[in-house]
């Protein structure tokens, strides 16, 4: 049976041996994460060569598929849980959380094929429940299917699918799903359009080299 410490929470609960190691192996991890998050958000994001940092995002556990590309300035929290398919071209100092830290978390970030996402927007998977009384974070997966548009300055709220095809306006802040092949803009995002394609079957354009 585990002991008590003398050693006690935040929220001042006394903790036993069981938990005082389990916080230990906590902070441990979450000290190695932001180590890796710091060297790929201040060193790596900073480097003008679009096959080093591809390089060092996979090496740090992300998927990226081929002719997908991340340009300058990301921030990226976890990359172990980012999965970004075929063909995407993703913009500069655009934010990618891929958290999924917590026990039984739905958290993670699944980016589809031919995905055009612009210039500083953010992609958000974790966020605080208001409602609890620690503040205690939450982790919802988001989904970005296949051929979706997001405009510049875009937020993604945790828990959102974004259908296939689909567009989103610039300076959105999505809250809800959104279905396949329509546009959505406003705070919070609404309905405002509808793609007239048939069928999508397009391939992005080169990203710009130097970022």
């Amino acid at each position: 049976m585990p002991t008590q410490t003398p050693f006690t929470d935040k929220q001042g609960k006394q903790l036993s041996s069981d938990e005082l190691f389990q916080k230990i192996v906590n902070r441990l991890s979450a000290i190695h994460l932001e180590l890796v998050t710091g060297f790929l958000w201040w060193f790596v994001g900073k480097i003008p060569s679009h096959v080093f940092r591809k390089f060092c995002y996979q090496a740090s556990g992300m998927t990226i598929g081929k002719k997908s590309y991340i340009h300058m300035m990301a921030r990226i929290f976890d990359p172990r849980n980012i999965q970004i398919g075929e063909g995407t071209i993703i913009g500069e100092k655009t934010t990618l959380d891929g958290r999924k830290q917590l026990p039984n978390s739905n958290g993670g970030l699944i980016i589809g094929n031919h995905v055009d996402i612009a210039s500083d927007v953010m992609i958000w998977t974790s966020e605080h429940d208001i409602n609890d009384p620690s503040m205690l974070p939450i982790e919802q997966k988001v989904v970005i299917e296949d051929y979706v548009f997001i405009g510049p300055r875009a937020i993604i709220l945790p828990g959102v699918t974004i259908g296939r095809g689909s567009v989103v306006a610039a300076g959105a802040v999505v809250s809800k799903d959104v279905p396949a092949m329509k546009i959505v803009g406003g705070v919070p995002a609404s309905i405002i359009g509808e793609r007239k394609l048939e069928s999508l079957n397009y391939k992005l354009g080169r990203p710009r080299l130097f970022q």
